[in-house]
């Protein structure tokens, strides 16, 4: 099960926040308890999350901070210059850009965000049950095209709002998205 952390000012403005560790704001406080009213009754075998500080809180205020394991793995796309700037500051410099296709200078490529996501999937086949992510809109659809065995870039399909549960299982032995982008 995957959940993108709540609300910060960044999000709601649509500026790239990878690295800056911009804190949640009230709503999006309000919307990682939710998570946790939604979530609190199941079990987890495994429960990893984000270091970043807006993960790491909506996995507290969801109830999850004592089982977590901080992976760094999980921590947002590293935006490089594109930091803190919006799709469309940065396209006022570069006509038509997308973060999947161009990528950003002096940051990660998504090749490299798949190789990190990737050793988390590893650890997720290896659970003894079922597992909870607390992580990022970038690298929570990266991780899902991934685990749907596409290439990293192919999380450009997977929108992916703040606070909202996403779950990934198997129809058989074939990896499967059971469920995308639901709000709580």
């Amino acid at each position: 099960m995957l959940v993108r952390h709540g609300e910060t000012e960044w999000s709601r403005a649509g500026k790239h926040t990878g690295r800056t560790d911009v804190p949640l704001t009230e709503p999006g406080r309000e919307q990682a308890a939710a998570v946790g009213s939604v979530l609190r009754s199941r079990e987890f075998a495994l429960v990893l999350t984000s270091p970043l500080g807006r993960a790491l809180e909506t996995c507290r205020l969801a109830g999850f901070a004592d089982q977590a394991q901080p992976r760094d793995e999980l921590m947002e796309w590293d935006y490089g210059a594109y930091e803190g700037r919006t799709t469309t500051e940065i396209r006022e410099e570069r006509r038509g850009w997308t973060l999947w296709h161009d990528g950003v200078p002096d940051g990660e490529t998504v090749e490299q965000v798949g190789a990190r996501v990737d050793r988390v999937l590893d650890e997720l086949r290896a659970a003894d049950g079922d597992a909870l992510l607390f992580a990022h809109g970038h690298v929570l659809r990266v991780l899902t095209a991934r685990w749907l065995k596409l290439e990293p870039a192919a999380g450009r399909l997977f929108s992916l709002d703040p606070a909202t549960i996403s779950i990934l299982g198997y129809e058989r032995e074939t990896p499967v998205l059971r469920l995308w982008n639901r709000p709580v």
